[in-house]
């Protein structure tokens, strides 16, 4: 079992900042964010592996940071130029593993309850 709390989102306006944080219980291989904005279908964000490869959704490269501190089995997502077409829940997720899709949600086993972001124009 892994526990994934994520803290940090908020409200900030457009071409601000966030660093979102996803805390697990213990070490996990692959992690990921996800996003689900309202009337949207859910979509993976940006993605880390214990190698420390990353992958970002073509929407926020250049502009999210995926990152992980394995010493405080925390993730993180520094997101920087932030639109109005980030708002989203943002969801923590681990466990997917290394030879299933690095977006397919459903190869995350364990999930954090979200964190809402709002960017305003």
């Amino acid at each position: 079992q892994v526990q994934l709390v994520e803290s940090g989102g908020g409200s900030v306006q457009a071409g601000g900042s966030l660093r979102l944080s996803c805390a697990a219980s213990r070490s996990s291989n692959c992690m990921g964010w996800f996003r689900r904005a309202p009337g949207k279908e859910r979509e993976g964000v940006a993605t880390i592996d214990s190698d420390g490869l990353t992958r970002y959704a073509d929407s926020v490269k250049g502009r999210f940071t995926i990152s992980k501190d394995n010493a405080k089995n925390t993730l993180y997502l520094q997101m920087n130029s932030l639109k109005p077409e980030d708002t989203a829940m943002y969801y923590c997720a681990a466990d997917r593993p290394p030879w299933r899709g690095y977006f397919v949600a459903a190869a995350y086993r364990y999930w954090g309850q979200g964190t809402q972001v709002t960017v305003s124009s």
